[in-house]
């Protein structure tokens, strides 16, 4: 049979037409084969072919409007200036340029602050429906004889529709450079793709509509030992803004077998840039409960801690940030303890480096056993009373009471040290009164041990 061509330009389309020829064909097959068929399978017959033809009617009302486009010339106030096309739903940005609010919500949505067309600042970012421009348009549309009905409504413009062919024509165009065994072509196609996922959410959408596109990208990098530096740079971090589109491209990614070896390869052996933004894609995809516990179980934690103990500074935030997400789900906080966590943690703590995000991370692990026994030996008592005593921020007070408060209820040969910071500084006292309600509640907790402690002793 030949094609029609109706539904050869729009892959959903094309998707659900073939789901509704395969259920009309096992249909059919039933009725020739079964002499008991019933009533019911021939109602789902008609049911089927009635979708088929209201699908088929759709795309071609709206393939006639776009012939129609093609051969009319639209008043250049119509057009869009971001998308060049038809405004289906003018709306006036704050520089007092109109567009269409689909694709102005676009351009705001990646992050611009900026008018596309005047490149002004905007004070803010309130579209103000402009009903004169839409009025025109709809005498317009009605003049030529162009379909309007729906042409406003809002529930049939999505960010789907925002995806023009346009785009897939170049999100094909480069997966197959990037897939293909020219490293120029794979180098150049690379870099634009993490320019474009960075700039906007069509192709990071696109992404997300098979885990295939994303077995592609990461592609050059599967073969050969030592793969080119800004090649690698460049797939992890688009892999980094695919990622942080949604939940399903999180999922997607991080379940495609590929990723995880290929990001701690990158976290090993990349640039400084490269290993950073691996780790910022190792965070942003463990916002997931159930990614936590697949890339926990793929010794990711032992490359995060070695980077950690490396101490770049553009990369320690986002290893910090890494390994804290993981370490939320229990069973990674057992992992991180054996892969030498807490002796990193505490070296740079005690040394007043990155207090606040790794002191974080410690008030996590201390609830590990080993943890306990770890700091005991590195000293931890008394840097953890001096952060208690000396700083100014509340959580960072919060979380070395916390772990103070673990430890010396599993190690009662910390007791003296803690006694001789309270008889000289009153420093539990101070921050029973003045804490977080968290840290008062510990600060207390470790007092009414020291009191109980104390009339012990007296009694004795």
């Amino acid at each position: 049979m030949a094609k029609t061509g109706v539904f050869d330009s729009d892959p959903t389309a094309i998707a659900k037409a073939k789901e509704l020829k395969r259920e009309m064909k096992k249909l059919l097959i039933k009725i020739e084969d079964e002499d008991d068929f019933g009533v019911q399978t021939i109602d789902q017959l008609q049911e089927a072919l009635s979708a088929l033809r209201e699908a088929t009617m759709r795309k071609m009302a709206k393939s006639s409007s776009l012939e129609m486009l093609e051969t009319v010339s639209c008043p250049e106030e119509f057009r869009c200036p971001l998308s060049n096309e038809l405004m289906r739903d003018p709306v006036v940005l704050a520089s007092g340029q109109t567009y269409d609010k689909l694709f102005i919500q676009k351009w705001l949505s990646s992050g611009n602050r900026t008018c596309p067309k005047t490149q002004q600042v905007l004070p803010h970012t309130a579209l103000t429906p402009n009903l004169l421009i839409r009025e025109m348009i709809s005498r317009w549309c009605k003049k030529i004889g162009l379909e309007t009905k729906n042409q406003y409504h809002p529930n049939l413009v999505n960010e789907e529709e925002a995806v023009t062919r346009s785009d897939r024509e170049i999100f094909n165009s480069l997966l197959c450079k990037v897939s293909s065994s020219n490293l120029q072509d794979q180098k150049s196609a690379a870099k634009e793709l993490r320019l474009l996922t960075k700039k906007g959410t069509e192709f990071r959408a696109l992404f997300g509509e098979s885990p295939d596109e994303i077995t592609r990208l990461v592609n050059p990098l599967l073969h050969g030992s030592n793969p080119d530096e800004k090649l690698q740079e460049d797939v992890v971090t688009t892999l980094l803004n695919i990622s942080i589109h949604d939940d399903s491209n999180k999922k997607l990614v991080c379940e495609n077998p590929n990723v995880i070896p290929l990001l701690i390869d990158a976290l090993r052996r990349g640039t400084v840039a490269t290993r950073s933004n691996a780790a910022a894609a190792i965070f942003t995809l463990s916002a997931l409960d159930s990614n936590k516990v697949l890339i926990g179980k793929s010794g990711i934690l032992k490359p995060l801690i070695d980077l950690l103990e490396e101490g770049n500074p553009l990369a320690i935030k986002d290893v910090a940030a890494a390994i804290f997400t993981l370490c939320i789900a229990h069973e990674n906080r057992s992992r991180a303890v054996r892969d030498g966590a807490v002796r990193v943690l505490g070296k740079k703590i005690s040394n007043g480096l990155y207090v606040d995000e790794l002191l974080a991370i410690l008030a996590m692990l201390v609830t590990h056993w080993k943890a306990v026994e770890e700091l005991g030996e590195l000293g931890g008592v008394s840097w953890l009373l001096k952060i208690t005593r000396e700083s100014e921020c509340k959580r960072n007070k919060e979380n070395a009471i916390v772990i103070l408060h673990t430890i010396c209820f599993s190690d009662r040969t910390k007791w003296k040290e803690i006694k001789e910071e309270e008889n000289a500084h009153g420093t539990i006292t101070k921050l029973s009164r003045e804490g977080t309600s968290r840290a008062q509640r510990k600060a207390n907790g470790i007092l009414d041990r020291l009191r109980k402690a104390m009339n012990l002793t007296h009694t004795a």
